[in-house]
């Protein structure tokens, strides 16, 4: 078996999530979430075998970027333009 990478919550025992050899995602934090170095662990895992988990940096969630304006329009003007957006 090729050796993985999984993530845990602290002080658990049972993965959370399972990359692949380099990274693995940890998801459904809110925006704005303030985690803690050592909230998350990660460990190899490669077969039956798991290396010593590894504390994971604190972050805080960044938050998602808003819609790209939609139905764009110019109406020009004496003197520019009137520009709107949905």
């Amino acid at each position: 078996m090729a050796k993985v990478l999984n993530v845990y919550k602290k002080s658990n025992e049972t993965a959370i999530a399972t990359g692949d050899a380099t990274s693995v995602a940890i998801t459904g934090l809110a925006a704005g979430t303030v985690v803690a170095t050592g909230d998350y662990q990660v460990a190899y895992v490669d077969g039956s075998q798991t290396i010593d988990k590894v504390d994971v940096p604190g972050f805080t969630v960044l938050a998602a970027k808003p819609a790209a304006p939609q139905d764009v329009k110019a109406t020009a003007t004496t003197d520019g333009a009137n520009v709107t957006a949905s």
